[in-house]
């Protein structure tokens, strides 16, 4: 796939170099540059909801709360449902509706990494994913915004969780990512 790009100082093509120093091209994901620990780094360090939460929420931690309510056959698909967030960060979701290019991307990334982990490439989207990723953000509305009690189109119809989310720093959230992969790889 070939697009003109911007000639820019400190750019090399369309990548960026991740955690672990390989360049990861965002026109042409190889899955031989998809890492793991770049997946838990990059998550552990993104905000959900684009940082607009009472304490700092990431999405690795969003990652693999939804892992563990999906039913099992469904949970590794389920911890790596935002894995393309790692790489092209967590936009909010009513201005990810107004760039299609930026769903493009998303696509690509999702693509690649999925063939790296051996998924279908339609894992992620799964209902059973689906429907736990609503019910998180459903809790997530709870416990981690200034607002908890509005309408977010049918958001109310799912059940947040018992308990309430309690936001880790990037760190616990790194190893705790980690820890649910190999947890679910073994």
């Amino acid at each position: 796939m070939t697009q003109k790009l911007e000639t820019k100082p400190g750019l090399v093509g369309a990548t960026m170099v991740t955690n672990s120093g390989v360049y990861f091209d965002f026109l042409d994901p190889d899955p031989d540059t998809i890492w793991p620990s770049d997946i838990a780094h990059g998550l552990a360090k993104t905000a959900r909801f684009g940082g607009q939460t009472r304490d700092f929420y990431s999405v690795a931690q969003h990652s693999v709360l939804v892992s563990q309510i999906v039913p099992e056959e469904h949970a590794f698909a389920a911890l790596l449902h935002d894995a393309p967030e790692a790489y092209i960060g967590d936009m909010v979701g009513p201005l990810k509706q107004l760039l299609p290019e930026y769903k493009t991307i998303e696509k690509r990334v999702e693509a690649a990494i999925a063939e790296r982990f051996g998924l279908p490439v339609d894992a992620f989207s799964h209902p059973e994913i689906k429907t736990a990723d609503l019910r998180l953000l459903r809790t997530e509305q709870r416990d981690q915004t200034t607002r908890p009690d509005d309408d977010w189109s049918g958001l109310d119809k799912f059940e947040p969780l018992p308990l309430p989310i309690i936001a880790l720093p990037w760190r616990a959230a790194f190893e705790q990512f980690v820890f649910r992969y190999l947890e679910l790889r073994s």
